[in-house]
């Protein structure tokens, strides 16, 4: 049996005034889903306990069928992963945004959408006059980069399981004036926050971002750290090999954690300018390899913080034509097969950060018969009888279940 695993990011939200009081997955034209919708199930499932961040680390792990109260520890030692960062057993992880920030407010968490490049040369910077034996830099893509804090014996890491961070996402045009870190250790990431702060000032990569009109990165925002998960590998769990495509860190250390092989993609970004048909014919050719093959697209959940559902919209019809059809079509020439598609989380458009509400998901193939809904979107997934009030379940079903 070939399994596919698509998921459209933050793609869950609410009713949009903009939209004609629809919601995202009302208004998209999405012909090859509302096929896979009518041929087999719609449900719904909740990927992101109230206990953990409603995040796409926690999210994704649930959909992956590892219950995150059990095996999360933290954003960072996820990414860190993708890196080919080994962490030692006192070692912790954090992650590091390039932000924008101005007059204590967050103008931008991803500092204008900065390029890989662009990130590296700062990084670079920080970790030529910061490194150290316990402290080390890591690029990361785009604004996303890692932090290494090494600990040993006599000298441990000052964070322990009570250290509070806050994801900048969440702050987007607020003020940051009350979160700093907090607890063990919140001193020594504030103190490193601030050096980098004054070299990231003067630096030439934002001389010329200004110059050309864009935002400057002024701050690396550290959040999210943790230290290494201990969890099996999804052959261990499930018996199948899988392969990840996606352009985003902590999907890649995700997939590198449960033994998954990634498969990297020219013109990925993360963005809505990421290259739709490249991640869809990969996945095609993935099939003759892998078990499962799992396709993540971060484009809508950043229109989702940057509060664009036009941008939402047209990310996920992209979707559905460069990768679901494709998929879906490629499927059936293997004889037995299922197909999931589903959001990790909401990102709406509204908020312009994650929510911890339910998401609409849709599945067909071998054994999985209609359940007479028809429709995909979040009101036609809430009539459903199928559905997994915890997210870490379905994927059970998914790879062994059956509606006959």
């Amino acid at each position: 049996m070939k399994y596919v695993v698509i998921l459209p990011d933050g793609c869950a939200d609410e009713k949009i005034s903009s939209l004609g009081n629809r919601t995202v997955f009302e208004t998209a034209r999405i012909p090859n889903m509302l096929a896979i919708a009518r041929q087999g199930i719609v449900g719904w499932s909740n990927n992101t306990p109230l206990e953990l961040p409603a995040g796409s680390d926690p999210a994704t792990m649930s959909l992956l069928g590892y219950d995150p109260l059990k095996y999360y520890t933290g954003r960072a030692p996820l990414e860190a992963a993708a890196l080919g960062i080994e962490l030692g057993p006192m070692d912790w992880a954090v992650r590091c945004n390039l932000v924008t920030i101005r007059d204590g407010k967050m103008i931008s968490f991803n500092a204008g959408q900065i390029s890989s490049e662009e990130g590296a040369e700062l990084i670079a910077s920080a970790q030529k006059k910061l490194g150290s034996d316990v402290i080390s830099f890591y690029p990361g893509v785009s604004y996303r980069n890692i932090v290494l804090w090494r600990g040993s014996e006599g000298n441990p890491a000052p964070f322990n399981g009570g250290t509070r961070t806050f994801a900048p996402h969440d702050y987007t045009e607020k003020s940051i004036l009350n979160v700093h870190p907090a607890g063990a250790g919140s001193v020594e990431l504030s103190a490193l926050m601030s050096e980098v702060h004054d070299i990231f000032a003067e630096h030439p990569v934002n001389k010329k971002r200004i110059a050309e009109g864009k935002l400057p990165v002024t701050d690396a925002w550290l959040w999210g750290l943790g230290v290494k998960p201990a969890m099996p590998t999804f052959a261990e769990r499930y018996g199948k090999s899988g392969a990840m495509i996606t352009a985003v860190d902590l999907l890649r250390g995700l997939a590198v954690i449960l033994g998954w092989d990634c498969i990297p993609v020219k013109g990925a970004t993360g963005f809505a300018n990421t290259n739709f048909r490249g991640k869809g014919e990969a996945a095609v050719k993935a099939l003759e390899k892998y078990d499962v093959v799992c396709v993540h697209v971060e484009a809508t959940d950043e229109a989702g913080h940057d509060g664009l559902p036009e941008t939402k919209v047209y990310s996920l019809e992209q979707i559905d034509e460069h990768i679901v059809g494709p998929l879906y079509a490629a499927l059936k020439k293997y004889g037995e097969y299922r197909i999931l598609v589903t959001p990790d989380h909401p990102t709406p458009c509204r908020l312009r950060t994650h929510t911890h509400d339910n998401v609409p998901w849709i599945m067909a193939g071998t054994g999985l018969k209609s359940n007479g809904i028809g429709v995909y979107s979040e009101a036609a997934a809430a009539k459903s009888q199928v559905c997994f009030p915890k997210g870490a379940d379905m994927m059970e079903f998914f790879i062994n279940g059956n509606i006959e």
